[in-house]
């Protein structure tokens, strides 16, 4: 029944939508025990014109449900897999041949991301060596369009405020420095997790509710000469700021999550105020601008997240969706 009726909402939804589809990413992730089929998902994300994919894991049925849709994927790895990618090139080797390799010729695979959030920490020594090693099997192929990243969250920097006095903390430093220079090396963007809604929810009294949305109407930080009217845009260019401390200029960044909850948190996380941030996330991505350190740099990036997932812990974590599982929106955005 679902089935059908996620196929009715398709057809419908297809008929109405008649731009081009966006240039705006979606989180696929699936912790949850009701959530549709691959092949459903994959038709709302075409049903939708949603044009990008973030899966935090080689999934087989995901990747064969993509074969042919033209949706552009950002593939990461498991992170209890990095100790062996990065074990030698015919290890990684290994890896790409058995989850990546079967999938390139009919899906739009335009990143591979070496672990999800592990800068700092005990797996963050192994992040480096497995770009390294998967970056030689794709030159290996010839893959010139897939490109080795990784991600990281907002904790891989020390001080963030101003975005001018930002630097990687000392846990991360050292691991962060040979990884954007690395990404310097072959052109490749960081990817970075970040959530306005936490900095607001812990502490809303010096976190501006409409600098956390993107509603203000003029400048809320003045840092020297760059005004800042976003709290997103001040993150991302504390990491510009960082790199550039290390001596790297020229690595682009990427949001690859960021989202804001429907429930979960009372008055912090109602449907409304959901809706009011990922529309203007989305409307801020296609805008095809950059940040006030960097405007000649694009800024896009992923929504977090597609549907929500029971089986996530109890609270915001299970309701961070654009969806519910039978495929009707939670609220509306696209």
């Amino acid at each position: 029944m679902i089935l059908l009726l996620l196929t009715f909402a398709f057809v419908h939804r297809q008929v109405a939508i008649t731009e081009a589809r966006l240039d705006v990413g979606v989180c696929y992730g699936m912790i949850g025990d009701n959530l549709p089929s691959p092949a459903a998902v994959v038709q709302l994300y075409q049903s939708y014109n949603i044009g990008k994919m973030r899966l935090f894991d080689p999934n087989a049925a995901a990747l064969t449900a993509l074969r042919g849709s033209g949706i552009e994927v950002t593939l990461g790895t498991l992170n209890q897999d990095l100790p062996s990618i990065a074990s030698s090139v015919d290890a990684a080797k290994t890896w790409f041949d058995t989850y990546v390799q079967p999938f390139m010729s009919d899906v739009k695979i335009t990143y591979l991301s070496a672990g999800n959030e592990v800068v700092p920490g005990d797996l963050a020594q192994y992040v480096l060596p497995a770009m390294q090693n998967l970056q030689s099997v794709v030159t290996g192929y010839g893959y010139s369009g897939l490109q080795i990243t990784t991600v990281v969250a907002t904790s891989v920097l020390g001080t963030s405020y101003p975005p001018s006095s930002s630097t990687f903390s000392d846990a991360a430093r050292a691991d962060m420095v040979g990884i954007i220079k690395f990404l310097s090396s072959c052109g490749s963007p960081l990817m970075i997790n970040v959530y306005p809604y936490f900095a607001y929810a812990s502490d809303p009294v010096n976190v501006r509710l409409d600098y956390a949305l993107f509603t203000t109407t003029g400048s809320v930080v003045q840092d020297g000469s760059l005004s800042y009217p976003n709290l997103l845009e001040a993150v991302m260019d504390a990491f510009y700021w960082a790199m550039e401390k290390e001596g790297v200029t020229d690595v682009d960044l990427v949001v690859s999550e960021s989202g804001w909850p429907s429930a979960g948190n009372g008055d912090f996380t109602t449907p409304a105020l959901a809706q009011t941030y990922n529309q203007n996330l989305v409307k801020r991505f296609r805008a095809n601008s950059g940040t006030p350190k960097h405007p000649d740099r694009s800024l896009g990036g992923f929504i977090f997240a597609m549907f929500n997932e029971n089986q996530k812990p109890a609270g915001i974590e299970q309701n961070f969706g654009l969806f519910n599982p039978a495929g009707t929106p939670v609220y509306n955005v696209f």
